[in-house]
């Protein structure tokens, strides 16, 4: 009987199958749709991000800043003022600009005067960047403005607020009045800062640059329309 002469052991390989366009087409959509999701959340989270970054980076060992940081910081809160025409303005729509804060009642005596030509004059010395800041005068009390006072603060947002709310979210520094101090506020809408009594404008001129200039990448003039 004749014997089959023996054969080498053979492999078969099989190709895997390929994928069709339109597979090809729904694996890169899916890539490209991650990749738009992931840069979407980094777009929004920025400006959380950037506030964290500011408030950190210009946090200086020994005190290098001259107002005093907030912790934690106090969002704007949800009542309402009132404005020149009577109308009825929340608090919170001061958010997306940079608000430098003081507070007096309407009545407006000789120190309330000067605290206000201070506050107008820090925000001119800022130049080109004092249109990243607001200058906002929240006032208390039932006295009417005088024309002359109306004239003066023409360039500010004038609210007039409950006085007892607005002790809610601004605090003076122990031993002193809410009405002694400038308060900052960040375009988030957080108190983040406030100046001493008896402020000196050029220290209080350098916290608000280094502020401007620490959140320019991502903070721009005007407010979303």
């Amino acid at each position: 009987m004749a014997q089959t002469p023996d054969e080498p052991l053979t492999l078969t390989v099989h190709s895997l199958p390929r994928l069709d366009q339109a597979s090809a087409d729904a694996a890169a959509s899916t890539r490209a749709g991650r990749w738009k999701m992931l840069g979407l959340m980094l777009v929004c989270a920025a400006p959380v991000i950037a506030s964290y970054v500011t408030y950190y980076l210009i946090r200086p060992e020994g005190r290098r800043n001259y107002g005093e940081l907030i912790d934690p910081q106090r969002a704007l809160p949800a009542f309402t003022g009132t404005d020149a025409l009577g109308q009825a303005v929340p608090l919170s729509s001061l958010k997306d600009q940079w608000l430098l804060v003081s507070v007096a009642d309407s009545a407006c005596d000789a120190a309330c005067q000067e605290h206000l030509l201070l506050q107008r004059q820090l925000r001119e010395t800022l130049g080109r960047e004092k249109d990243r800041l607001d200058w906002v005068w929240l006032r208390t009390g039932d006295a009417a403005l005088s024309d002359p006072l109306k004239q003066a603060t023409a360039a500010a947002r004038v609210l007039h607020v409950d006085a007892q709310a607005l002790a809610t979210w601004l605090q003076p520094a122990p031993g002193q009045k809410i009405e002694d101090h400038l308060y900052v506020v960040d375009p988030l809408g957080n108190w983040m800062m406030r100046f001493p009594a008896n402020i000196d404008p050029k220290q209080a001129k350098r916290d608000l640059d280094r502020l401007l200039r620490a959140s320019a990448f991502w903070d721009k003039e005007g407010r979303p329309q």
